[in-house]
């Protein structure tokens, strides 16, 4: 081989691994958002998880990608060891469709209707095509589709240079001798193994010595022990990623280890004492591409069978390797809310995305909570809820941490545009639904002032308040419900009936000044009273920032101010208040005191 085939091989190995990230990258950006959705099917029919592994895998591309995500989910609490172990089977078995995949070129070769299926012929069009779509159309869905072809066209365009940069290695007695090297198992089990283990790639190595075919010298006795040590070193990235995790967690990533480790071991010892026995012909014979296709799709589907009838063996395995600790050493995964944030699911941006959504959606649940126990304790106080409330307060000062750091290095991922709205809807959210918290903890203090002084609203404030009670607890179930589900039409309902709430807040404070005129309520009730209806206008107002931000980036509206303003302009918002202003109504107040209340509301207008 001259410098410039060698060359050519570098550039085509390089086109070949940027490709195959593109392509990978491509198709977790697609699928990555449903991915949660697929592993939540597991249940304790292994050969469904196998099916799902295999199906998962064999649309993202990447073994490596899978069991990382099942570390992952298995680290949160979201799947159990058991489920696990399907999962990472039916990966390994979904990882051998790419090779499936580059072996397309070498399919029927000299027949015309198979010479399409060369990347020379079907590349060059595929690439085309994708760059006229991300050229001329600005469908999100039809863009991302178009990367991942240009992934595949460049997948291709690295293979067919690879291989035509190698032919020459043929003539080479050195490449020659190194190959009839190989032929010995452990030898070529251990290069299989560290390239893998280097590229971090099963499908890579196997790629890369499917290019290596081309040049005839590689034969079945040298590519079998290579095959296999590939599906060994594509382990490291998972163990890698266990790291710092639960028990369980790290456990899995030894199950694919071991998994692939038995298999391998099994085959080289039946095989090879077999062909002790009775020598293999075969195994001098030059391999090519689809070959080497069909043997690594037929040992780990083997594999598969062979070890999964032994999963809970593979468990007890694991287990006694890194046994339980003592009761209490270890706080259950399950235990822990923030466990679903894992930083291995930032590879998969879309599932980042749906946890953080999880994850939100148990803050905003969290804070309704808050609200009713705070005004429960307005009616009845209680130490007891008095020091939940406390408790509540601070752990949903926790959930916006965690979730603002995290949500910010999703950010810096690649995302669809769904997936931004969806992200940039959370992180002006979960400030809004920490302030709910503060100001329903504010109503909770004002509840202990007023247990600790013996003080006692009087039986017409105390009926106002409930009509005003009863209106923000419509509104926040209203927020919170329209928030989790994503539901625009009921966002839509939102902000009209805070505008009746604040109307009623209004009506509130006239009232509470002709009660203080009059002498049924003293100053030191009246402050209460007054940040009682502050902290509830509050409420109110974060409410509808949830609201009009959900509405606001679902039509991509960049100025608040003029978004509100035509919202509050449109005939079905009116209409809405009517409705709602009818369904929120004050008790009457007494006719004695009729002409003294418009009096006091015309003067607090001309204020």
């Amino acid at each position: 081989m001259d410098i410039f085939s060698f060359a050519s091989l570098l550039g085509g190995l390089a086109l070949f691994l940027y490709g195959m990230k593109e392509m990978g990258d491509g198709l977790m950006l697609l699928s990555g958002s449903k991915l949660k959705d697929l592993l939540g099917r597991v249940t304790s029919n292994p050969f469904k998880a196998v099916l799902l592994g295999t199906g998962i895998t064999s649309i993202i591309q990447s073994s490596s990608a899978t069991t990382v995500m099942v570390v992952g989910l298995v680290n949160a609490g979201l799947l159990s060891l058991t489920q696990s172990i399907g999962v990472i089977m039916g990966a390994n078995i979904g990882t051998t469709t790419t090779a499936w995949i580059l072996s397309l070129g070498t399919i029927g070769a000299g027949s015309t209707y198979f010479n399409l299926l060369k990347p020379s012929f079907f590349a060059p069009l595929i690439a085309f095509f994708a760059v006229a779509v991300l050229m001329f159309v600005k469908d999100e869905k039809k863009r991302n589709i178009s990367k991942i072809a240009i992934g595949f066209a460049v997948l291709m365009f690295g293979m067919q240079a690879m291989s035509n940069a190698v032919i020459p290695l043929a003539d080479s007695p050195e490449f020659c001798e190194l190959f009839i090297r190989f032929k010995n198992p452990l030898l070529g089990l251990l290069v299989g193994a560290v390239l893998t283990a280097i590229l971090q790639s099963s499908s890579a190595s196997i790629g890369i010595l499917q290019a290596l075919s081309a040049t005839g010298v590689v034969t079945y006795g040298s590519a079998i022990p290579i095959i296999l040590g590939q599906n060994i070193g594509t382990c490291v990235t998972a163990m890698l990623s266990s790291i710092n995790t639960s028990k369980n967690a790290r456990r899995s990533a030894l199950i694919h280890l071991f998994f692939n480790m038995i298999g391998s071991i099994v085959f080289i010892s039946v095989f090879y004492s077999i062909n002790l026995i009775r020598p293999f012909s075969f195994l001098d014979d030059s391999v090519g591409a689809v070959n080497i296709a069909i043997f690594n799709t037929l040992y780990n589907t083997l594999n598969t069978l062979l070890l999964l009838p032994f999963r809970n063996k593979l468990v007890h395995l694991v287990t006694c390797i890194l046994p339980d600790g003592k009761r209490g050493e270890e706080v259950p995964e399950k235990q822990n809310v923030f466990g679903v944030l894992e930083k291995r699911f930032l590879e998969s941006p879309g599932l980042a995305v749906a946890q953080s959504r999880q994850v939100a959606c148990q803050m905003a649940k969290l804070v309704k909570h808050h609200f009713e126990i705070s005004i429960g304790l307005l009616h009845s106080f209680d130490a007891q809820l008095y020091q939940e409330s406390r408790d509540v307060e601070k752990h949903v000062d926790e959930y916006e941490d965690h979730l603002g750091t995290y949500m910010v290095q999703i950010s810096t991922r690649q995302l669809t545009d769904h997936d931004t709205r969806i992200l940039t809807q959370m992180m002006q959210s979960i400030g809004d639904l920490e302030r709910i918290s503060d100001h329903s903890y504010s109503i909770a203090l004002s509840a202990r002032d007023m247990y600790d002084r013996k003080l006692t609203f009087s039986k017409a404030a105390q009926n106002e308040i409930a009509t005003q009670e009863r209106a923000l607890q419509d509104l926040l179930d209203m927020t919170i419900e329209a928030f989790c589900d994503d539901n625009l039409e009921l966002a839509a309902r939102v902000e009209p009936l805070e505008e009746v709430i604040d109307g009623l807040n209004d009506e509130l404070r006239v009232r509470h000044v002709k009660r203080l005129q009059n002498g049924r309520c003293t100053l030191e009730l009246g402050f209460i009273f007054n940040d009682l209806l502050t902290g509830m206008e509050r409420i109110a107002d974060h409410c509808s920032n949830i609201a009009v931000c959900m509405i606001e980036l679902s039509q991509e509206s960049l100025d608040h101010h003029i978004f509100l303003r035509s919202l509050k302009d449109s005939e079905e918002f009116h209409r809405m208040v009517r409705y709602y202003r009818e369904h929120y109504i004050l008790p009457e107040i007494s006719t004695t005191d009729y002409a003294e209340q418009i009096s006091l509301e015309e003067t607090l207008a001309n204020r």
